[in-house]
């Protein structure tokens, strides 16, 4: 509620702020919960002028009820489901990405966290030719990785990126953009891909802030706003700064996942984060890194493993939902990260459990 102030609303003169400041009542809750008939005794003030303003300032300050059809209605109308490329990843995630949510994906050293952003990425640059803000904080992205996913996408030949053989003179194609790679790509779906490679926290809370700060002003390129925002990771850039001598490191954590969060739910943008994890001193078994602090950020959470046993590919991995406001918890899923997000990985996995 705001402080009572002059122009608050017709009725509210200096006067009157003054006499009732002099009763400790600043705020517009002061005064709309005290009792009237008491401040018009001391204040000397009349008891109809009070119950008017008061009237004025519940209808500008309080709040509307909401039914539950109307709110389902709302989220329908502002809720965007991004698919990750990955069949059998978005059946776990109940569709694929959901925007105003922060998803996480969580699992050892290579177990495929970065193989998943690059896939996503890839899908909705080309698939859904949707921006995608891609924040590199481990050196992870490669761009022949994602290339290939793209190449893997591409059937359009009017966006197909011609390979040039060597001593051939380079052809112009009206349209086309000609590079000398051994790829057929899809142009505008790299253009929509914006690499950020930050290597702290602070440049990674800049590289938000700047997004954020671009979105409010309605500055956009021409393919529209940033659809998802991928970090990967953030317990890279986290992990330092807890424990030890960084006192600070806490307060940093809570802020990247304030920006986070923000850019979820009130720009309505998908958030895809990675993080490590750790391993428990009793039980031993592995949880994901940050601590409980960082468990309530994201709103779904995945755990990768390489899948174990004999005559499991290589490529393998388990993919297990450990958190969802959707779906129940435990129920997994097999990725193949070797051919990840191609059509033939999509369809062979589609439905499959470990």
């Amino acid at each position: 509620m705001g402080v009572l102030r002059m122009g608050l609303c017709p009725g509210l003169t200096q006067e009157m702020i003054q006499l009732l400041r002099g009763m400790g009542i600043k705020t517009v809750v002061d005064l709309v919960s005290s009792d009237l008939e008491e401040v018009s005794r001391k204040c000397c003030l009349s008891y109809k002028a009070l119950v008017s303003v008061r009237r004025v300032l519940l209808v500008q300050f309080s709040s509307f009820p909401f039914n539950g059809a109307d709110l389902y209605e709302e989220l329908k109308t502002s809720t965007a489901i991004l698919a990750t490329g990955i069949a059998s990843l978005d059946k776990l995630l109940d569709s694929g990405l959901y925007t105003g949510e922060v998803t996480e994906i969580t699992g050892p050293p290579a177990s495929g966290k970065t193989q998943v952003c690059l896939c996503t990425a890839a899908n909705v640059a080309y698939s859904l030719g949707q921006n995608v803000l891609y924040i590199d904080s481990t050196g992870g992205l490669m761009a022949s990785r994602l290339l290939q996913l793209l190449q893997a996408r591409t059937e359009d030949e009017e966006e197909q990126v011609f390979r040039i053989l060597p001593g051939d003179p380079k052809p112009c194609f009206q349209g086309l953009v000609v590079l000398s790679l051994p790829l057929l790509i899809s142009a505008g779906a790299l253009q929509r891909i914006h690499v950020v490679r930050v290597f702290d926290i602070f440049q990674m809370l800049d590289a938000l802030q700047d997004l954020r700060g671009t979105i409010s002003q309605q500055v956009t390129s021409a393919s529209g706003p940033v659809k998802i925002v991928v970090v990967d990771s953030v317990s890279a850039v986290v992990s330092p700064l807890l424990g030890g001598q960084h006192s600070e490191g806490l307060a940093l954590m809570m802020q990247l996942a304030r920006e986070l969060k923000t850019l979820a739910r009130e720009l309505g943008i998908a958030v895809l984060v990675t993080n490590h994890v750790t391993r428990e001193r009793d039980s031993g078994k592995l949880r994901p890194a940050l601590g409980r602090s960082w468990s309530f950020v994201p709103s779904t959470r995945v755990f990768l493993e390489a899948r174990e046993g004999p005559g499991a590919p290589a490529g393998c991995r388990v993919a297990s939902l450990t958190k969802s406001p959707r779906q129940p918890t435990g129920i997994q899923e097999v990725i193949e990260i070797g051919s990840c997000g191609t059509p033939e990985q999509n369809s062979s996995l589609e439905g499959s459990k470990p």
